[in-house]
């Protein structure tokens, strides 16, 4: 179990933009040290995952106009339960052992924190998402 969480946190990107202090809330800290990481290394996971999201439901998003598809992100997230449930799936599937039973103590507002970071992540991806398959050449 040791050798997981040691791997788990080995991999995670450096993500220090903020700086972390006392004063800081148990959920803060929680998201700066730990969602943060986790959400940034699943970053190009997560534009796929909602392409594939997106073509399953008849490709409606890539015709609508950059505010219909922010809308559109914000309400697969926030009203798709199922959708929802797998993108948090991803994230806590990186926890250690210890992050999960701290993230188990909160998890209602730590959810709240982690669906916000990953719809900020795909709005700030909405080109990325856009852009048409190009076949890379073996």
């Amino acid at each position: 179990m040791i050798d997981r969480d040691l791997d788990l946190k080995r991999i995670r990107p450096d993500y220090m933009t903020t700086t972390i202090n006392d004063g800081m809330s148990t959920e803060e800290r929680f998201q700066n040290l730990v969602l943060r990481p986790i959400i940034k290394l699943q970053n190009d996971f997560f534009v796929e995952v909602f392409k594939n999201y997106a073509s399953k439901h008849k490709n409606v998003f890539y015709d609508l106009s950059t505010e219909k598809q922010i809308d559109y992100i914000n309400n697969s997230i926030h009203k798709d339960m199922k959708f929802r449930n797998s993108l948090k799936g991803m994230v806590i599937g990186l926890f250690t052992v210890e992050e999960y039973l701290v993230y188990m103590q909160n998890s209602s507002a730590l959810n709240k924190r982690m669906m916000n970071i990953v719809k900020e992540r795909l709005i700030d991806n909405i080109q990325v998402i856009i852009a048409p398959k190009t076949l890379a050449a073996v």
